[in-house]
């Protein structure tokens, strides 16, 4: 499974971007799809996860700014940016947990990561 994230960019404080992500490959079922971050010298952290069925779960520190949706039939996600702030400056990676066939347990997967750069 290939996962490759789009819509990083610079954007000032208040501003917003929207991240897209896309799963190709041999795809039996993704059971969640989500995005995470990492800030330089920052652990990586959570920042919004959708399961199959549409519940939605977000970081304390994103919720009321943050939307993620999801796109079963066509396999993207997409996270929309709201009121972003300096603090959200991250690398911001697209996971995806799903299997490749009936008997394959399911596995994590990862995007290569897009950079959001929030900056006056």
């Amino acid at each position: 499974v290939q996962l490759v994230e789009s819509g990083g960019g610079l954007v000032q404080p208040g501003g917003s971007l929207r991240l897209s992500c896309a799963a190709s490959g041999t795809i039996f079922s993704i059971i969640a799809m989500g995005w995470y971050r990492q800030a330089p010298g920052k652990q990586r952290e959570l920042v919004a996860v959708i399961s199959s069925g549409g519940r939605t779960t977000y970081a304390d520190s994103v919720k009321g700014r943050f939307t993620i949706s999801r796109d079963n039939a066509k396999n993207t996600v997409a996270l929309q940016m709201n009121s972003l702030r300096s603090e959200d400056t991250a690398v911001y990676y697209c996971t995806a947990v799903a299997s490749t066939s009936e008997v394959v347990p399911k596995t994590t997967y990862w995007g290569q990561g897009t950079q959001v750069t929030v900056s006056s």
